[in-house]
């Protein structure tokens, strides 16, 4: 237990250096946490030096300085324009996991323990230096005792431990930012930390990128264009990966492509159908498409590899979103904020009125565009950006599909730059309207819709009576919120005590005159029953006169 305070401990520090070096130490001063720190007075007088850099690339240089963790939250980060002003979203993409190869004892080790086999038992052929590291692991080249050649993943030593620390750090620091700074509230940077989270934990479990490996490949297992590497389960764990090796040409390496005399046209075509199949078809897909992760074989072959980043849609977020895109494309204006509305991300707090103004103006950039101009990576990206600056939460598989559909566009804007995404969505479109109008699928809906009212109806009864029992046992209570109601009992308050002050000051006025006049038109002195009541009655009242106003007056309440 003391050892992992005292990790914590470092790792605090880690943070507030790199905050102060990086010109945050605003942020260093204002949290307590950090105060338990023994920093060194070099670091501590650097807080008051900003460097010559623009906010953005103070806070990358952060990311990047505070390691694996930080640097794939941020990368994770990039992917939600929903949430993050353009000029951070550009930053994290420039993130770069520069880490150096743990060394092939590791890598042994690993695989043994995680297989309870040797290595000579598993791999014919095993190549020490990696082809590939990254912050969460590294890749290496091998041939197994059957033959296969393969590409094994290996998870870094101990990045699982450090993922769960920095977390955990970022948890607390997120909480205590909300509490001191508005703009950590405005970006509900907690939320954020346990979305980003909870993405980083899933890549740590190659289980999971191996399954959606094989969800993929079912997907296209009779489509002999595209092609999807085979896992090796027998091999593999939540730490090692064992899959195909696939060698092909990287569908950027233009120069490659003409040596083999491919078609670039072919080529994008195939990306392009197998994307837009994953997204409307299957609601599954690889959320990464980029060169690195595309590779190009014989016959104009594509083949996807890398499948850690995957994105989902439930067939109400297909129908929301293609819904949201046919309103932009007919410049719709009530369809795309219905559309926005349906998928339940539009807040209260939202002014509808300059929502509305701002998709009029983003629809009219779009107004006489020929339809094979349109951009729809662009157009959806515009989507995103209306979103952030009205403050709406986007789904974050629907931002995936946004960032998978701007790579993809630009990945084949280069093998061919004429051709159009839109246009060759639209016979998937016209598959979309069918099944959405097939009578069958009408009944389905239906029959769901009837189920759940049946359900609602059934124990409708039940809850009116369970309701009726306790308004007759006298136990329900009726809790009624009103906004501002505190400054509203206060000033009620500070009325009634001025009319309270009022009522005293009449009412010893109209006893006080009642004596007076008695005593004069009877041209008696004001004794009753030999008592000066007049003057005693001054001395009474003029007490609780002012017992009065001090009361008033200490309840600050006047």
């Amino acid at each position: 237990m003391f050892g992992k305070r005292v990790r914590h401990i470092n790792r605090y520090r880690d943070i507030a250096i790199a905050l102060i070096r990086n010109g945050f130490g605003f942020i260093v001063e204002e949290i307590d946490v950090f105060h338990m720190l023994s920093l060194p007075a070099r670091i501590m007088k650097q807080s008051e030096k900003t460097p010559k850099l623009s906010l953005w690339e103070r806070i990358g240089n952060v990311i990047q300085d505070l390691g694996p963790t930080f640097i794939k939250l941020g990368q994770i980060g990039s992917t939600r324009s929903d949430v993050l002003p353009e000029e951070m979203i550009k930053q994290l993409e420039k993130l770069q996991d520069q880490v150096e190869a743990f060394p092939f004892s590791d890598v042994q080790a690993i695989i043994e323990a995680e297989s309870g086999m040797r290595m000579e038992e598993i791999f014919a052929d095993f190549h020490q230096v990696p082809t590939a590291a990254a912050s969460i692991g590294q890749v290496h080249e091998g041939r197994l005792t059957s033959g296969e050649r393969v590409a094994v993943k290996i998870q870094r030593p101990g990045i699982a431990e450090t993922v769960k620390t920095d977390l955990e750090i970022l948890r607390n620091l997120a909480a205590i930012m909300e509490n001191r700074f508005d703009w950590a509230k405005k970006y509900q940077i907690q939320k954020m930390i346990e979305e980003f989270g909870k993405s980083l934990i899933d890549e740590l479990d190659y289980k999971i990128e191996g399954k959606n490996t094989e969800l993929i490949a079912a997907q296209f297992e009779k489509d002999v264009n595209i092609y999807i590497p085979e896992v090796y389960w027998s091999y593999s764990s939540g730490k090692v990966l064992v899959m195909e090796f696939v060698e092909g040409i990287k569908v950027s390496d233009n120069e490659q492509l003409m040596s083999k005399n491919y078609n670039n046209k072919i080529i994008a075509e195939r990306l392009i159908q197998a994307v837009l199949h994953q997204i409307f078809i299957e609601g599954f897909f690889h959320a990464d498409p980029h060169p690195g992760n595309l590779l190009v074989l014989p016959g104009e072959v594509v083949a996807f590899i890398d499948f850690g980043m995957v994105g989902r849609l439930t067939p109400e977020m297909k129908l929301h979103f293609s819904n949201l895109i046919i309103g932009l494309m007919r410049k719709k204006t009530d369809a795309i904020i219905k559309s926005l509305f349906d998928m339940g991300v539009i807040t209260e707090h939202v002014d509808k009125d300059e929502l509305r103004k701002d998709v009029n103006q983003m629809r009219d950039k779009y107004y006489g565009v020929a339809l094979s101009e349109v951009s729809l990576g662009e157009s959806v990206q515009d989507l995103f950006d209306l979103a952030y600056r009205h403050q709406i939460r986007i789904p974050a598989d629907l931002i995936l599909l946004g960032k998978t559909l701007l790579t993809m566009e630009g990945v084949v804007e280069k093998l061919d730059p004429e051709i159009s995404i839109i246009q060759m969505a639209e016979p998937i479109g016209k598959r979309l309207l069918k099944e959405r109008f097939n009578p069958k699928n009408i009944g389905e809906r239906l029959w769901k819709d009837v189920s759940d009212y049946r359900e609602i109806l059934v124990d409708f009864p039940k809850q009116i009576k369970g309701l009726l029992n306790v308004v007759n046992n006298g136990n329900l209570k009726l809790e009624i919120s009103v906004s501002g109601i505190d400054g509203i009992l206060k000033k009620l308050d500070r009325i009634s005590n001025r009319l309270s002050i009022s009522l005293v000051l009449l009412s010893f006025s109209i006893i006080m005159l009642g004596l007076i006049i008695g005593s004069s038109i009877s041209h008696q002195n004001s004794m009753l029953w030999n008592i000066p009541a007049i003057e005693i009655g001054f001395v009474i009242a003029g007490f609780l006169f002012m017992w009065l106003l001090y009361s008033i007056f200490r309840s600050g309440r006047f």
